[in-house]
């Protein structure tokens, strides 16, 4: 097995249909700004809903809290012009996920250059797309309704042979897991400062589980934080450049900080989607 906690034994499937950890698309390069081309004018022009819809996002924006229920904006039956427009203005920025909620529906999350504001399309059993919007929050409603449902106990069998601390492991997480409260500390345990065999590894992943959320952000570097199959207990591995695992943990909390936006960054996010607005909408 690959160094690290979750990455898939040879020969098992996910039980999430995702792209596996550690085989990513390549980025692409960055595309010329679409509002300062000349084809953007007649554009902005004919899309009279996009204009409509940023000072909404920026009032969202500016009233938001990091712990508060995001806001969602309906685009599902928005023009394609207007969607296009929409996507050029909101950009990609470093955060990408998926989530698969209870009812088969699996919310695909990108978001924005902007923090704070992300794009969320729900598709069926499918593959149709079923809603589409724009979410303020610190982070998408789906990853909370997707791990509400998960368990908060962690049954497991005897340690198999070759196992050297993956009990003690299993026993500390199972404590922090039934004693945790909302707007608790997160409490982390670092592979790399514990002697753990490929028997701890792998006995470890297959007794968590794998849960309904997957979540890569990428920036000096990438990490990639996964639900586990017991509630507030996640997997976030940090990559270098050559896809190596340079830090590999668990984390007990409701959502991993990494992932979250701050307070801040909807205030800063506010005042970008400002400039835009009046520098290419008005």
């Amino acid at each position: 097995m690959k160094a690290g906690l979750w990455v898939s034994p040879e020969g098992k499937d996910e039980a999430m249909t995702m792209m596996p950890i550690g085989v990513e698309p390549p980025l692409c390069a960055r595309e010329v700004d679409f509002l300062a081309t000349g084809s953007a004018e007649e554009m902005i022009r004919r899309c009279g809903r996009t204009a409509m819809l940023l000072p909404e996002i920026v009032d969202a924006l500016e009233t938001q809290k990091f712990d508060q229920p995001g806001r969602l904006f309906d685009i599902t039956d928005l023009p394609d012009d207007d969607k296009e427009l929409i996507t050029q203005t909101l950009g990609k920025g470093e955060v990408t996920g998926i989530a698969a909620l209870s009812n088969g529906i699996s919310a695909e999350m990108q978001e924005a250059v902007v923090a704070g504001v992300w794009r969320i399309c729900l598709t069926n059993d499918d593959g149709r797309l079923i809603g589409d919007y724009i979410e303020v929050a610190s982070i998408p409603g789906a990853v909370r309704e997707a791990c509400s449902v998960m368990p908060t106990s962690i049954s497991h069998r005897p340690a198999p042979a070759g196992a050297m601390n993956v009990m003690p492991v299993l026993a500390e997480v199972a404590d922090r897991v039934a004693h945790y409260r909302d707007g608790d500390p997160a409490h982390i345990i670092t592979f790399s400062l514990l002697p753990m065999s490929p028997e701890d590894m792998t006995f470890l992943q297959e007794t968590l589980g794998a849960g309904p959320v997957r979540l890569t952000s990428r920036g000096y570097g990438t990490c990639r934080t996964v639900a586990t199959g017991a509630r507030n207990v996640w997997s976030v591995q940090f990559y270098n450049a050559m896809d190596t695992i340079i830090l590999d943990t668990l984390e007990i909390c409701d959502i991993p900080s990494g992932a979250i936006a701050a307070e801040e960054d909807f205030r800063d996010s506010a005042a970008r989607l400002r400039d835009i607005e009046e520098a290419y909408f008005k």
